[in-house]
Formats: C-alpha cells, structure tokens, sequence
C-alpha cells in the first residue's frame, strides 16, 4: 500500500470551515431523519400490531397504507439526506487532509489521495478512512511536533459509533425483511428503530468531530507563519 515518505507538496492552506459547516448542517438533517423515521416506525408498529392481535378483524386497511407511506417516504429521506451527506463530507475530508499534508507531511501513513479513495475499498474501508483521520488529526494538533497531539477520544468515539451504526443496521434492515409471522414482525420494527436511533448518536459524534477538528487546523493555522487563503482567522468555526 503507498504510503508517505516526506513533503509532497507545496500548495497553500485552504480553509475547511464552510465546508465544515456545510457538513454539520447536512449530518443534522441525517438526524432529524432518523427522528422522523423512529417516529414513522412507532406509527407502522402500532397499526400493524393492533391488527395482528386479532387477526385482522377490525383491521383499518386505510390506516395500514397511510403508516406504511409514511414508514417509506421516511426511508427514502434519510436516503437521501445520508448521500448528500456523503458527498459534503468527502469534500471536507479531502480538504482537511490536503491541509494536513502542508501542516506536517511526516504524520501520515498514506498519501493524500487514500482521504477519498480509503472509504471505498472492501474490508479495507473499515479501518482505512480510520488511518487516514488518524494522520490528519495528529498533524492538525495545534504546537505540531512541540507538543504531544490532541488526545484522539472523539475521533476513535466517532469511528467507533459509525462502523457499530453501519454494521447494525445491515443487520437490522435483514430481519426485518426476513420478518414472516407477529412477532417477527414487530421484532423487526424494533430493530429498524434501534438502528435510526443508533445512527443519530454516530451523526452526534460526527458533528463534534467535523467540529473539532476544523477548530484544530484553524488554531494549527494561526501558528504558522505562511500565508493562509482565505485566512482562518476570518470565519467563525461555530
């Protein structure tokens, strides 16, 4: 695997803090989605399990459909807004570790291109993007090489919180259709919802590290003493 071997380039600092915000901006609506659709889940596994209880004798079919729209049309929003999400956060990644390698190219154990390539690989992207994050943040910690680097709690939280989301909910979306008899059913409800709310707290997380360490190639920024474009110290990292 290519790794980095010293400076491989001369390009300017960018700033990462619109597309910081951009990114908070979009991971808040990856959670609001997720609140619409455990609320859209409640609604179907309630409608669903009344009539299931008697076996369909006082089953509101009207009922059913509209729960079941509102159950898809919430999957298809947070369809939506996750690649949206994706999208604005690759960016961003790309920047910070395009940053990063001006900030200290010796921190790094791949080179700049895997910030965007690393999500991609099989297996690989379950621990790559990690590395990369990794070599970003160590270089991003303001006092560089003065100083031992940012304690990397929120980035293994982050990491950690994403890789449990993804893998629960594959899990979650198979049972639940794989779902055949009442309990099953409501099983699977259970399951879809344990996932959303699983997934808001990795958005939460992913926030406060999309935060952190914009504010740290900010601070990281101010140190040095070559020009920056645009200048940090012109926008606010709230």
């Amino acid at each position: 695997m290519p790794t980095a071997t010293g400076p491989q380039t001369t390009r300017s600092l960018r700033s990462p803090v619109g597309l910081g915000k951009a990114v908070c901006v979009l991971l808040g609506s990856v959670a609001v989605a997720d609140v619409l659709a455990i609320g859209a889940g409640i609604h179907s596994r309630q409608v669903f399990g009344d009539g299931m209880a008697d076996d369909f004798l006082t089953y509101d079919e009207a009922g059913a459909d509209r729960a079941d729209m509102l159950f898809q049309a919430s999957g298809s929003l947070q369809v939506l807004t996750f690649l949206a999400t994706v999208v604005v956060f690759l960016v961003w990644f790309r920047r910070v570790r395009q940053n990063a390698e001006v900030f200290d190219a010796y921190a790094h154990s791949m080179r700049p291109g895997w910030a965007i390539g690393a999500w991609f690989v099989p297996v690989g992207a379950l621990w790559l993007p990690h590395r990369v994050a990794s070599g970003i943040w160590t270089a991003s910690s303001p006092g560089g090489s003065n100083r031992p680097p940012t304690p990397r709690g929120l980035l293994h939280a982050w990491w950690a919180a994403l890789l449990c989301s993804e893998v629960f909910s594959r899990y979650a979306e198979q049972v639940y259709s794989d779902a055949e008899d009442r309990d099953e059913i409501l099983s699977g409800f259970d399951q879809v919802m344990a996932s959303d709310a699983l997934d808001i707290a990795a958005a939460v997380l992913a926030i406060l590290f999309v935060r952190r360490l914009t504010a740290m190639q900010g601070e990281r920024a101010e140190e040095r003493a070559t020009p920056v474009a645009p200048p940090f110290a012109a926008e606010q990292t709230g």
